[in-house]
């Protein structure tokens, strides 16, 4: 019997809004830049951070889980975000989810762990540039400033009343991750074009 099951190509949550992205990017004349990261792969873990499968799990992952708090790791392809005592977010390309997924619970073992594949849960917005912090800083309670909130540190707090995962990259040039919900992608986008209009005029 032929296969009829109907593929329906993935749609990313701001998918709509890539056009307008580039364009207040290609307006604010190199002073902030705005797109979508889409269908990044995200898994959540929860262990105990003192037993052996910190190690192991880091061991399997080729990084260690960051143990200070609000502080990322990133090696390869990989970025883990501290998000709590027993906490991480892996963070990886697309498509990496289910491997992920196995890799850590294979090397945990017989260690209690979760482990949650949350890919579809959140969409990621890139903000960089030059005022990338200006941008960030006008919805935001925060302090951004490089010496408090520099490149390699995290944190769960809002931006524009939505709740997001805010991520200093590990390069100055390389600006902020928001991982927000796929559900206030659209809002959280509309909100960051009207604050860029600054710069984008």
């Amino acid at each position: 019997m032929a296969d009829t099951a109907v593929t329906t190509p993935l749609r990313s949550p701001l998918s709509h809004a890539a056009g307008r992205l580039a364009t207040a990017t290609r307006a604010s004349g190199g002073a902030i830049r705005l797109a979508e990261l889409p269908f990044l792969a995200q898994i959540d873990v929860r262990l105990d951070p003192k037993g052996a499968a910190v190690d192991a799990v880091g061991l399997a992952l080729g990084l260690q889980l960051p143990v200070e708090p609000g502080t990322v790791v990133r090696a390869g392809e990989l970025t883990a975000l501290w998000l709590g005592p027993d906490e991480w977010l892996v963070v990886g390309p697309r498509g990496s989810g289910q491997d992920l997924e196995s890799r850590i619970r294979e090397a945990a073992g017989d260690e209690p762990v979760s482990v949650i594949d949350v890919s579809a849960q959140r969409t990621t917005l890139l903000v960089a540039g030059p005022r990338a912090r200006d941008l960030l800083a006008h919805g935001c309670s925060l302090d951004l400033h490089p010496r408090v909130f520099g490149p390699g540190r995290c944190a769960q707090t809002n931006l524009a009343r939505a709740q997001v995962v805010l991520v200093a990259r590990d390069e100055p040039r390389a600006g902020f991750w928001v991982l927000v919900r796929s559900s206030f992608a659209g809002y959280l986008t509309d909100w960051l074009l009207d604050a860029a209009v600054e710069w984008t005029g």
